[in-house]
C-alpha cells in the first residue's frame, strides 16, 4: 500500500453501535473490526474494558505517518463533501462542518491510541481475502464501509471470498452500507447472499437507525449455523 493513495477517515465509536445496531451485551463479546482504518472504535470500546482487533492494510504505517496524511487530506474531503452534501442526510451530523469535526475528533482519538494498541495487537495490518486469525477466533465481525460501497473496485469474486473468510474468522458478521458508492443497492448483494446460502451461512438483511448516505439503512449479517 502507499500512503500517498491513502484516504484516512475515521469514524466515531457512537456510529459504529448505530451502523451496526450493537447491543450492550454484543460489546460485551469478542470483536473484530474490519477496514477500521483510523476510526476511533477500538480505543473507545478498549477503554470500556471491550475486546476488539482491528485489522487494515493502513497500518503498516506508523502515527507519524497517518497522522501526517490526515492533516494531508482532510481539507480536501471536506471540501468534497461540501460539493456533494445534496447526497447525505444532514440528521444525526448536522451539516459539513459538524462532519468534520466528528471526524477528526475520531481520527485523534484513534491516534492516540494506535501505538499502544498496535503494540497489544489491538491493530493488526491486514486485508481480505486474507486474515491472520483462527477459525471462529471472533464471536462477531464487523465491516464498515469497504465491501459492496467500493462496488466499483471490489469485483464480486472478491466480495465473495471475503466475505467467506469474516464468516471463517467469526460466528456472525456484518457489513455496513450495502449502497455503493454512487447510490443504489450494491449489485453485488445478490451474488454474495447466493454464494454464502450455498456455503450453509444464512443471510438476512436488516435495518439500522443510523443513515447518512441517502437510502444506506441496511447492514447484512451472516450468521454460521455450525
Amino acid at each position: 500500500m502507499k500512503l500517498d493513495r491513502v484516504v484516512p477517515w475515521g469514524r466515531s465509536f457512537a456510529e459504529y453501535l448505530s451502523m451496526f445496531n450493537l447491543t450492550e451485551s454484543e460489546l460485551g463479546r469478542k470483536l473484530l473490526g474490519c477496514g477500521d482504518g483510523p476510526a476511533s472504535f477500538n480505543k473507545e470500546l478498549t477503554t470500556i474494558g471491550g475486546n476488539v482487533v482491528s485489522v487494515d492494510p493502513v497500518y503498516e504505517f506508523t502515527a507519524a505517518q497517518i497522522r501526517s496524511r490526515i492533516e494531508s487530506v482532510y481539507p480536501r474531503i471536506v471540501a468534497e463533501m461540501q460539493k456533494s452534501r445534496e447526497k447525505y442526510v444532514w440528521k444525526r451530523l448536522r451539516d459539513v462542518k459538524h462532519l468534520g469535526e466528528v471526524r477528526m475528533r475520531a481520527m485523534k482519538a484513534f491516534l492516540a491510541d494506535y501505538e499502544s494498541g498496535f503494540r497489544e495487537g489491538r491493530y493488526v495490518k491486514a486485508s481480505l481475502p486474507d486474515l491472520p486469525f483462527t477459525g471462529r477466533q471472533f464471536d462477531l465481525a464487523l465491516c464498515s464501509h469497504l465491501l459492496f460501497l467500493y462496488s466499483d473496485q471490489i469485483d464480486v469474486k472478491n466480495h465473495i471470498e471475503g466475505m467467506k473468510e469474516l464468516c471463517r474468522v467469526a460466528g456472525e458478521v456484518r457489513v455496513y452500507p450495502l449502497v455503493a458508492l454512487g447510490g443504489g443497492l450494491s449489485p453485488h448483494v445478490e451474488p454474495v447472499t447466493e454464494a454464502l446460502e450455498e456455503a450453509g451461512i444464512s443471510v438476512s438483511l436488516e435495518h439500522v437507525e443510523y443513515e447518512f448516505q441517502k437510502g444506506a439503512t441496511k447492514m447484512l449479517v451472516a450468521r454460521n449455523s455450525a
